[in-house]
């Protein structure tokens, strides 16, 4: 089977809008769906047509185009069963450890709450994809909203234990600051310093710096890093637990 094809566009300020195609059934799909006229425009650029919407978690920067989305289009609208009654128009019901069948692409359906009770990521093995929403983004992680930080930083592992080479889809272009933020709490990277450098000269040619991979979050990512000896030592916390330190990494970035 030939791979999903992946077209990724911008929306609303700093959203990301992503599109998945497989070329032998014609079926699209819209990783959530920010904003109805760059996923329009998109669909458009690419020729496809849109059959379904895969929502990762229910805030209105995610599913505010999916009733119009799917008056037109007659798209099939998928979440997570536990979080339905909070996405407009669900049609299909996928639940944590279970998968959905995406024209013959499986995607793995792995609850990643914290940022929302409810969110999910679809990691997509065989396509070595993952679209992780707003759990983790390059370089960061989503502020915790609605869950626990023992809860987020639940998500992060199971994240952290794909296999290093999958690519990661996130919801936001929010890189160049979180990397500002990553280097206050992890100054001696050589691995951050360099992509920072790099992400500024990407964003310098409004080059987007989504997606990512798990192997370059794990050697730059401090939310995936809080068994790091540097990143404890900075911090004080060298006899801390894994989930406190990451829990103070995230305090330090709500307030950053």
């Amino acid at each position: 089977m030939a791979k999903l094809e992946i077209h990724q566009f911008e929306c609303l300020s700093d959203n990301y809008g992503v599109l998945i195609h497989d070329s032998a059934s014609g079926a699209t799909a819209s990783i959530d769906a920010p904003e109805q006229t760059p996923i329009e425009t998109a669909l458009a650029e690419t020729g496809w047509q849109l059959s379904h919407i895969l929502v990762t978690h229910h805030h209105f920067d995610h599913t505010g185009a999916n009733l119009a989305l799917k008056q037109k289009y007659g798209a099939t609208i998928v979440g997570n069963a536990a979080d339905a009654e909070r996405i407009p128009g669900i049609d299909v019901h996928v639940d944590d450890g279970g998968t959905y069948d995406f024209a013959g692409h499986v995607a793995q359906i792995m609850d990643t709450s914290g940022h929302t009770v409810g969110h999910i990521t679809y990691y997509f093995a065989d396509d070595n994809v993952a679209f992780a929403g707003d759990t983790l983004f390059t370089l960061g992680c989503g502020r915790v909203f609605e869950g626990t930080m023992d809860q987020m930083w639940n998500s992060l592992l199971k994240l952290k234990a794909l296999p290093p080479e999958t690519v990661v889809y996130s919801g936001h272009e929010y890189t160049q600051g979180n990397a500002k933020f990553a280097l206050s709490v992890d100054p001696q990277n050589q691995d951050l310093l360099a992509r920072a450098s790099e992400v500024d000269d990407l964003r310098s040619r409004g080059q987007a710096t989504v997606p990512t991979t798990i192997a370059r979050e794990l050697a730059t990512n401090p939310f995936l890093r809080p068994d790091n000896a540097g990143i404890r030592g900075h911090l004080g916390m060298q006899s801390a637990s894994d989930a406190e330190v990451f829990a103070e990494i995230r305090r330090r970035k709500d307030s950053f």
